[in-house]
């Protein structure tokens, strides 16, 4: 996250003013609306890491208008565009926040939050930022809340030969990326005090996985 010379995204995107379009954000963010809005409480309170574009949020809090958004992200194309389509949304999502994992106590300066999402980063990212994403939302969640991680993970000999493929593909580009084994992710959560509460199947072979904090 914090290598300024790595691509912000592995599509092109169209542009139209500040708003960016993402052809991946287009053909996911149904399944995505309809699955992660089931899991939200009431009323939540949600930062969104790594936002992208700002699609998502905005296609979420059109389906829920109870919900408060915040999308963040290191790169400034990416906050403006989510900036852009927040004029659609009616107050409910609020200015892009610049937050990038990999620094150091990234999460001092943003309010506690109910929810956290967290879409296809951890796999273009350096296994660091997986780890400051879950320093951070030990920091900021409620005690009762989640972390709501989306997109490819490998599951051992069940892992889907296209993840496989896209692993290999990404290493090819960065050695410090690739599709994370779902046990690695599962420890790591369990160092912030976290447990994974459910996996969901999702399009093209991701998963949606919910993390809340383990009993004391």
């Amino acid at each position: 996250m914090t290598d300024k010379t790595a691509p912000i995204a592995l599509e092109d995107r169209d542009r139209h003013g500040a708003r960016l379009s993402s052809p991946s954000a287009a053909r996911n963010r149904g399944p995505i609306m309809t699955a992660l809005s089931a899991r939200l409480p009431e009323g939540a309170r949600v930062l969104e890491i790594a936002s992208g574009t700002g699609e998502h949020a905005l296609a979420l809090v059109t389906h829920r208008p109870d919900l408060s958004w915040t999308p963040s992200d290191p790169d400034p194309q990416s906050r403006a565009s989510a900036d852009a389509w927040a004029e659609d949304a009616q107050g409910r999502m609020q200015p892009a926040l610049d937050l990038d994992v990999c620094a150091q106590i990234w999460w001092k300066t943003v309010e506690p939050v109910d929810a956290m999402y967290c879409a296809n980063m951890i796999h273009i990212a350096p296994w660091a930022a997986a780890q400051g994403l879950f320093a951070g939302a030990a920091q900021l969640l409620s005690q009762n809340g989640a972390l709501h991680l989306y997109g490819p993970y490998q599951e051992g000999e069940a892992t889907a030969p296209s993840n496989l493929a896209f692993d290999a593909s990404l290493k090819q580009r960065d050695p410090r990326w690739g599709v994370r084994p779902l046990a690695d992710v599962d420890a790591l959560a369990g160092e912030h005090g976290f447990v994974r509460a459910e996996r969901v199947d999702m399009p093209s072979n991701n998963l949606l996985l919910t993390f809340q904090r383990g009993v004391a």
